[in-house]
């Protein structure tokens, strides 16, 4: 099941304000480019912000994601007429056979059981062509970001025009590694106070390389994320 944060129709809404710099789309942007993918899947494609900046580029995407209200939002946008919104997961897509499939931001560290995950690969190798990429990013655990996020993360504010002003404060409440657990408590204009919690797995390198191997794909290579370096591992597979 999706977080709230993306499956509550109150909060959907607000996550691109919160949201609004996705400087890390850029490199996915400059992937897709380097190798002149067409048709290109992004898995857990949320408010689609991503799908819908490579539809203006001329390309054919696909976007998948488990939460409905963020699909809402995302049909809402002006061009999404040009995507492909599916609601559901790699596990319960229709054929395809795209030439690059990806899975940005914290996408690939949702997957918290060994079983979700291999199920995740194995789906996105079938609607892979043969000779198709995989790219996705996971945060390097050995960096322990959780340790900056109990010391460094401080509530936010959003002004929404003609609405008031939304406040988000996140904190770490658990870590029992590899798994780390945050809350989140937005608090409405109207004084409405809405928690939620999310759960992310920080695997290692091998652990990656393993499972891709074991569900078809050939690891390129691992790059260094340009927007976190040092921070995060971006592999970059082909489907065998």
């Amino acid at each position: 099941m999706p977080d709230a944060k993306f499956a509550d129709p109150r909060l959907a809404p607000l996550y691109d304000l919160f949201e609004s710099e996705r400087k890390d789309l850029d490199a996915y942007v400059a992937i897709v480019e380097e190798f002149d993918a067409r048709q290109i899947l992004d898995v857990g494609c949320g408010t689609g912000v991503f799908a819908l900046m490579l539809a203006e580029r001329g390309r054919e995407v696909v976007g998948v994601d488990p939460a409905a209200a963020s699909l809402d939002v995302a049909r809402s946008k002006p061009g999404a007429d040009k995507v492909r919104f599916l609601l559901g997961d790699a596990t319960t897509l229709p054929p395809l056979q795209v030439d690059l499939v990806t899975m940005t931001g914290n996408v690939a560290q949702v997957f918290l059981t060994d079983a979700e995950w291999a199920a995740t690969l194995a789906g996105i190798h079938q609607a892979l062509r043969p000779g198709g990429r995989l790219v996705f990013e996971s945060r390097d655990p050995a960096r322990r970001v959780w340790q900056e996020w109990i010391r460094d993360w401080t509530p936010e504010h959003v002004k929404i025009a003609g609405v008031g002003t939304v406040e988000s404060s996140v904190q770490v409440t658990h870590v029992d590694e590899p798994l780390v657990t945050f809350d989140d408590t937005v608090t409405l204009p109207d004084g409405t106070v809405i928690p939620t919690s999310s759960t992310l797995r920080f695997r290692e390198r091998h652990e990656f390389e393993e499972t891709l191997a074991a569900a078809g794909f050939e690891l390129d290579e691992v790059r260094d994320a340009p927007d976190r370096p040092g921070l995060e591992f971006v592999f970059v597979a082909t489907r065998r």
